[in-house]
């Protein structure tokens, strides 16, 4: 389960100063859905089947919605040219590919709880739906372990080392807690196999021990997510990672053009150099008539 934060100024999530009140929200709502999955687990290992499960939903619909916000915010920072991804090699595989297949993998584990929670209701005994749930929470969990690894190929040249280490510090435990996922549901598959299981019981304790402990890593992932947030947005924008490739330059160039030079040229430079360009003097006709009759 991937939350990115990239650390390339050309992220856009939200207009002017909401921008970084909206990144701020985005975080936070990842955490929340770790705290979601979490509690739903230990229902579930306390044998409130129902309830759990209702939690994981929450926390997997939450999980859905960040990584969407992200896809958006990073396709908003190029200004949605999609063209620019033949230059930047990194924006298709990871602030694309990420987020997307995040949100893959987070549907296909939605619906495999889905058909657990329907056949449970219905007390059904049917085969078939049992393979799809299960087949469905192992393709989710393989989703977020590509989505992890995708997301160690970002690339660094500009940002500090603290940014580095941050980012260490989500991707480990993102990539650990998917990897723990993966596992959990191979396994709980392999015991179906085995054993005839139906309704709620598909889902074994071995499987729930694995979430719960996958989603305490991903919350850990998750507060250094707000951490690395938090340090980005108190950077300098020059000292965070531009496209490459050709495609910052493309970029400014076709923005330049869609607004007046000089106005361009004003907003980049620093404000004590602006505040001593003397700005033409008002027109007084009033004082001019004056200093005139005298």
């Amino acid at each position: 389960m991937v939350k990115l934060a990239t650390a390339r100024e050309c992220r856009m999530y939200g207009p002017g100063l909401t921008r970084n009140r909206s990144e701020y929200m985005n975080a936070g709502v990842y955490v929340c859905s770790t705290i979601m999955l979490i509690c739903g687990f230990v229902l579930l290992l306390l044998r409130q089947p129902k309830p759990g499960l209702v939690l994981l939903l929450i926390g997997l619909t939450f999980v859905v919605v960040a990584n969407i916000h992200d896809l958006i915010a990073h396709l908003a920072g190029i200004d949605y040219r999609l063209s620019l991804m033949e230059l930047d090699l990194q924006l298709p595989v990871v602030e694309v590919a990420v987020p997307v297949v995040q949100v893959l993998g987070s549907i296909l584990f939605f619906l495999g709880i889905i058909f657990v929670v329907i056949q449970g209701d219905k007390g059904l005994d049917g085969k078939r739906l049992e393979t799809h749930a299960l087949n469905m929470l192992v393709a989710g969990a393989v989703l977020w372990v590509v989505g992890s690894v995708l997301n160690s190929c970002q690339i660094y040249e500009r940002a500090d080392g603290h940014v580095q280490i941050l980012q260490q510090c989500v991707h480990i435990p993102f990539l650990t807690g998917s990897f723990l996922f993966m596992v959990g549901t191979i396994v709980n598959k392999r015991e179906q196999v085995w054993h005839s299981y139906h309704g709620l019981h598909i889902l074994r304790r071995t499987w729930v021990w694995m979430g719960m402990f996958a989603s305490l890593l991903l919350l850990i992932g998750g507060l250094a997510n707000v951490v690395k947030v938090f340090k980005m947005l108190q950077m300098d924008r020059l000292r965070l990672e531009k496209l490459r490739g050709g495609a910052q330059e493309r970029l400014s160039r076709v923005r330049e053009g869609q607004t007046p030079f000089l106005r361009e040229e004003r907003r980049r430079w620093p404000r004590h150099i602006e505040a001593t360009i003397e700005s033409p003097p008002e027109p007084t006709p009033y004082k001019d008539v004056l200093l005139g009759k005298s």
